[in-house]
């Protein structure tokens, strides 16, 4: 499977043919990622993502590989390079053995339609939970038993289950239930902390929907009336069921959310493009 979508990737700073790419350089040693979504050609929230980044990378007592300007020019030059509008980017720090190198490239994206936006997609549960929640580290397992799950159930997202059967995130996103105008979601130490999660929690405040942060326990799903994910692929989707429970996809609020949401990510787009 590639790893580099693009025709030209960047390594240490300089541009690269994507002929060059070796993909050792993400999945040996470890690597600490990011990944953002390009719209009209500029990273939406953008100072987000480098501040998480530069959070995982102190989490893993590593060294930042790059400044935050160099890394700007990277993504400026990379798709002036291979005009990719639509499209995820990621940008790995990768330490092997005493060697440190960072690369920016275009991965394989895949967004939802807006029938599924429409209609909402299948979760189905998913008994593990993150080693570290609070730092974006390649979890190879993971990512693999993942996929083998979702291929066998027909699933778009699989919902992690800690050992205590209590819900914590999904393996690519986050996971917000509604109960009336009450959005509940894990605690922030828990889980990944989502760049379209924070956004969205930030709308809430500005907004005053109420959210709770507690864990849903798997035998209380039924008790929710809706559930949806955040992240930055799907940015805000509607589940229609989590394994055999199902759920109402015609949810005001959720599609309010989605829409605010947007407004925000274009407003970022403003602001990478003025810096």
């Amino acid at each position: 499977m590639n790893e580099c979508y693009g025709k030209k990737f960047i390594l240490n700073g300089n541009l690269q043919p994507a002929e060059m790419f070796d993909k050792s350089l993400v999945y040996e040693g470890d690597s600490v990622y990011e990944v953002l979504r390009m719209v009209k050609g500029n990273p939406i929230f953008f100072p987000d993502h480098m501040e998480r980044l530069a959070s995982s990378v102190k989490l893993q007592k590593k060294k930042f590989l790059s400044d935050i300007p160099t890394l700007r020019k990277a993504i400026i030059s990379l798709t002036r390079s291979d005009k990719k509008l639509e499209s995820n980017l990621k940008i790995v720090f990768n330490y092997n053995n005493g060697v440190a190198n960072f690369l920016v490239y275009f991965i394989e994206s895949s967004y939802p339609t807006e029938k599924q936006y429409r209609n909402g997609v299948k979760g189905v549960l998913f008994f593990a939970e993150r080693k570290d929640p609070e730092s974006k580290v390649i979890n190879h397992k993971l990512k693999s038993d993942v996929y083998h799950k979702l291929i066998l159930e027909g699933g778009y997202e699989a919902i992690l289950v800690n050992e205590n059967n209590l819900i914590t995130e999904g393996s690519k996103s986050n996971i917000f239930f509604l109960r009336g105008e009450t959005l509940v979601t894990a605690p922030d130490n828990f889980v990944l902390s989502g760049i379209t999660r924070k956004q969205i929690l930030e709308i809430c405040i500005e907004n005053k929907i109420s959210v709770e942060f507690s864990f849903v326990k798997v035998d209380d799903i039924k008790k929710y009336e809706g559930v949806f994910m955040t992240g930055t692929s799907p940015m805000v989707l509607p589940f229609n069921c989590i394994d055999d429970k199902f759920f109402n996809v015609k949810f005001p609020l959720i599609e309010r959310l989605r829409n605010l949401y947007l407004k925000k990510a274009e407003a970022s787009i403003g602001l990478f493009r003025s810096e």
